[in-house]
């Protein structure tokens, strides 16, 4: 079977099972190494910033790759750790832990089990779609928190130094005295590390550029450390020119290296149900089972549109093929895993064609951990937290800011009123101050209130393969689901008109579903336009800002 592509002309629909393995082995087994040179260091970096075991991050992303990838609905996603879960896990540590953190990574465990069963409960339920119930720039808003509290936590690792700080925003504080006293030589490796990460972004597409940046991160980290001699534990003085400047001694040594066991099985650990029935770890417990599978739907969808063959995720599959894994890591002493976007991002670009790309890529992670540990235990610790700063700055970057205020300045207002209420209180309350944020925003805009309550639409095939849509009343994040149930019965390969004409208001988060399934719809061979906006007017010049009828 062939699939058009615009501007590419057809590709060929690789096949299922062992049969795509024969076809596209070559292929999948060079993204498949490319992206293991990717995953390893990010796999530490987010476990040890997460107050788990360096390996914890190597045995979820095996999960991912040699389990996962063989029973989920997606095809050239990376399953793994991510960034976007950092926060998450570490404050289940410390809050369930209670300033243990052996206990708290064993409670974690726990709570990460129950997690991913709820996942798969999830996924047997059709909750794939529970993505469109949240407003667009409340996500945004809570991944952006998220990178800022990465960086926050993250400098001090790069810069060798251990804040007094006990908050959030301690931590933040900390950061001018943490310059101020930083260990000289392994904030050389830090900030050369974060220097390159930076610095390819602006290489163009030249042979340099198929280099992984990460993987020249780690490279330079561990030359350097071999140089400043990190192996071995050591003192030395550092003696600035400027006399206004302080002397300082500093302390160097193994505790600024990666540590892994020798042996992989010693590296697994077991879960500690003992808090299984007090409050606050289930609220752990939901915490990890909504963000994971919130950010896992959201790089399953974004992914499929990088899909050079247009394939569509089976997203209820999938949340619930993730959950299993993330059980199964609960119980062996792993963190919980995410459709990953960065990672699976450069799987497209490497050539993946099937999901054995993420099954080679976690086959190589457990050959590379189980024959050459030694090898991982020669990484300093600034080089992964450079990488990790530098994916909170992706995250948070200006370039969001203006992103969204270029929607609109209703959306800016929510996407930094969720910001606020993250980095203020936690991820879950964040969000849902986020999400009334945008609802208060929502009745500002429309006429009639009663609409918020039911989305008015009809689904109508007017002629022979043509359906016609039509939207009345208010259109919002909150009252869509019902919309795209609606959509998903529709067959591919037909044409479809939505009229709103009728709609008194469209929110930023409708605009941009609708967008989204006109898109896929035309990639599959059909055709989809949105008609019936000219008598509504939008917050801003943006193709997709919200939008509200003047009478």
């Amino acid at each position: 079977m062939t699939v058009s592509i615009p501007g590419a002309g057809t590709a060929t629909l690789p096949k299922a099972g062992l049969t795509g393995l024969l076809e596209s082995w070559r292929s999948d087994i060079v993204a498949g190494f490319l992206v293991f040179l990717i995953a390893l260091p990010l796999c530490l970096g987010i476990a040890m910033a997460s107050g788990f075991p360096p390996q914890a991050g190597i045995i979820s992303a095996i999960v991912g790759g040699l389990l996962v990838s063989r029973i989920n609905g997606s095809f050239v996603t990376i399953t793994g750790p991510a960034a976007g879960l950092i926060v998450v896990i570490l404050d289940s540590v410390q809050e369930l832990g209670a300033g243990d953190a052996m206990a708290g990574y064993r409670y974690t465990l726990a709570a990460i089990f129950f997690a991913g069963l709820i996942q798969v409960a999830m996924g047997l339920m059709k909750a794939g779609k529970m993505s469109a119930f949240f407003p667009a720039s409340a996500v945004h808003g809570m991944l952006a928190a998220i990178g800022l509290i990465i960086i926050a936590k993250q400098i001090h690792v790069m810069l060798g130094v251990k804040p007094d700080a006990q908050t959030l925003f301690e931590t933040i504080g900390a950061i001018p005295a943490s310059l101020r006293d930083m260990n000289p030589e392994v904030a050389i490796i830090g900030f050369c590390g974060l220097g390159i990460l930076a610095a390819w972004t602006l290489v163009g597409k030249t042979r340099l550029k198929a280099i992984p940046a990460p993987l020249l991160v780690v490279l330079i980290g561990m030359a350097l450390a071999r140089y400043f001699d990190l192996e071995d534990e050591h003192k030395y003085l550092f003696l600035p020119n400027a006399e206004w400047l302080p002397h300082h001694e500093f302390m160097l040594g193994p505790k600024f290296l990666v540590t892994l066991p020798q042996n992989f099985f010693a590296g697994f650990a077991f879960p500690d149900f003992h808090r299984a029935g007090e409050l606050v770890f289930w609220r752990q417990v939901f915490t990890i089972a909504l963000v994971g599978s919130l950010e896992s739907l959201l790089s399953a969808a974004a992914v499929d549109k990088l899909d050079p063959c247009k394939r569509t995720s089976d997203l209820n599959r999938d949340v619930a093929a993730v959950g299993l894994g993330n059980a199964l890591c609960g119980l062996i002493g792993g963190l919980p895993m995410i459709a990953e976007i960065v990672r699976s991002s450069a799987n497209v670009n490497y050539g993946a064609r099937t999901g054995w790309a993420n099954f080679f890529h976690g086959l190589f992670l457990l050959f590379f951990v189980a024959v050459f540990p030694r090898l991982i235990h020669e990484i300093p610790l600034a080089s992964l937290a450079a990488l990790l700063v530098f994916t909170g700055y992706r995250l948070a970057s200006p370039r969001e800011f203006r992103k969204t205020l270029a929607i609109g300045w209703d959306q800016l207002a929510v996407f930094v009123i969720t910001i606020v209420g993250v980095l203020a209180t936690d991820l879950l309350i964040g969000v849902a101050i986020g999400v009334v944020a945008e609802l208060m925003f929502h009745f500002w805009r429309s006429i009639e209130w009663r609409d918020v309550i039911l989305l008015n639409r009809s689904v109508e095939e007017t002629e022979p393969g043509v359906y016609h849509v039509q939207v009345a009343g208010a259109a919002f994040f909150g009252n869509y689901l019902a919309l795209k149930s609606d959509l998903s019965a529709i067959p591919p390969g037909r044409t479809v008109i939505f009229d709103l004409s009728e709609t008194s208001s469209v929110d930023h988060t409708v605009m941009e579903n609708l967008h989204h399934f006109c898109e896929d719809y035309r990639g599959k061979g059909g055709y989809a336009d949105i008609r019936g906006l000219d008598g509504l007017v939008a917050k801003s010049a943006h193709p997709l800002a919200p939008r509200k009828r003047v009478a």
